[in-house]
């Protein structure tokens, strides 16, 4: 969410914010909250008036009594809740305005960075540079759920049974290789320095609605029956909403942590061979990692975020590529994103693994976090990024250590997780 001195002293900023994001069915918001907002400060200025004539007027009462002048006092009274009834419908008026300003304001994007390639949709993203060689073996790497499945690994069958399409089972190495990634990761990002964290794996609407938009709160989360709560697609919006209505001490910035949780997403639309694999799942765990930080700090602490990514998955002997997300692709809360890209020896692409992004004082203007400082009090910026999140990262872990002979290769980082085992083996 913008700030609304934007749209009070640069409309044509915000308008050419909007045509970046090919979104100009949203123009007219800026003008329509533009007016709004002229609306708020002229009912504001006539309430403050008649607040300040309503004082006056209280004050005259005890003199006219004190004169005797009962009835100049009664009708001074009756004047009074005159003024009284107009003040509660122009507060009634004003909070009417603000509700409809808040709501527009919701769906109008946060200005992009200057460095965001501009384009429709995915499909313009940008390649910005690759770490490792990604390389193809000369014998066939199989399907996913194929090659974990003759390591007696996963079993979708029955997951279907106990839940449904889009849950698994994971078995034997294959589930403890999972769990390797998870601490592996957990223990990656201590050592850099970040404050580990398990965060509540429901929230609020207040909360959900402050780290994101509707739209995506809709094609994403689940909601609890009966209950203001939701499943969390992300910790990210846990660790985030940690902070809702804070005030942040400078001692305590910047603020570096790092989450594990299970993660619960509709992912409406998977089909074909993805459902027999565990690329589109309603269900996966994941490692986080989220930053909060004074603005100027942002862009830097960006920076360093995506190339830990990017390490991990090397240290795993995967290749990877950062791309840039274009413009279109942007949602609407963010400021600049980045995806880190893996390898798919099998399909010969890369496939996204984790995501990276800057989000300005958007999530921090909605939740309500700020900093008392010498400048006054102000909201400070959050970033987010994946650290990895399984079974996505657990597919490119595999697809890239598959031997000729049908069996795994355990990267060395891996193998402290899974008792020193250096190989998962074919079950005969």
């Amino acid at each position: 969410m913008i700030d609304i001195k934007l749209i009070r002293e640069n409309r044509d900023l915000v308008k050419e914010n909007i045509k970046k994001k090919f979104q100009d069915e949203k123009l007219p918001l800026v003008d329509e909250v533009y007016e709004l907002d002229k609306k708020v400060r002229e009912v504001q200025v006539k309430m403050d008036s008649m607040k300040a004539d309503k004082n006056k007027l209280s004050g005259e009462i005890g003199k006219l009594m004190k004169d005797g002048k009962k009835d100049e006092a009664e009708k001074v009274k009756e004047e009074i809740a005159k003024n009284g009834e107009e003040i509660k419908a122009l507060e009634e008026e004003m909070v009417d305005l603000q509700a409809k300003i808040k709501d527009i304001m919701m769906v109008i994007p946060q200005i992009i960075d200057d460095s965001v390639p501009i384009g429709k949709d995915d499909t313009e993203n940008v390649e910005v540079q690759r770490f490792g060689d990604p390389v193809v073996p000369d014998y066939e790497i199989p399907y996913h759920a194929d090659i974990i499945e003759r390591v007696g690994g996963m079993d979708k069958e029955a997951a279907g049974r106990t839940s449904g399409q889009g849950f698994y089972f994971l078995l034997g190495d294959i589930a403890r290789l999972h769990e390797a990634m998870i601490a592996y990761a957990r223990d990656y990002m201590i050592d850099a320095g970040f404050t580990y964290a398990i965060p509540p794996f429901m929230i609020h609407s207040d909360v959900v609605t402050g780290v994101m938009s509707f739209p995506e709160m809709e094609a994403m989360m689940y909601k609890i029956e009966g209950e203001d709560l939701y499943l969390i697609g992300t910790s990210e919006h846990s660790m985030i909403g940690k902070f809702k209505d804070q005030i942040i001490k400078d001692s305590e910035l910047p603020i570096h942590m790092t989450s594990y949780s299970p993660c619960f997403r509709k992912e409406g639309g998977s089909h074909g061979l993805e459902e027999r694999g565990l690329y589109r799942v309603h269900q996966f765990e994941k490692q986080e990692m989220i930053v909060i930080c004074e603005p100027e700090d942002s862009m830097e602490w960006y920076e360093k975020m995506w190339k830990l990514t990017v390490d991990l998955f090397r240290n795993m002997d995967i290749p990877v590529r950062q791309l840039e997300c274009c413009s279109g692709d942007l949602a609407d809360l963010k400021v600049k994103s980045c995806d880190v890209e893996a390898w798919s020896p099998r399909q010969q692409k890369y496939f996204e693994v984790g995501s990276c992004s800057t989000l300005g004082d958007a999530q921090a203007r909605r939740l309500g976090i700020r900093k008392k400082g010498e400048k006054g009090t102000y909201y400070l910026h959050t970033l987010n990024n994946t650290v990895v999140a399984t079974p996505r990262g657990l597919i490119a872990l595999i697809e890239n250590n598959y031997q000729e002979d049908g069996s795994i290769k355990i990267p060395k980082a891996l193998q402290p997780y899974m008792g020193g085992k250096e190989k998962i083996m074919p079950v005969k």
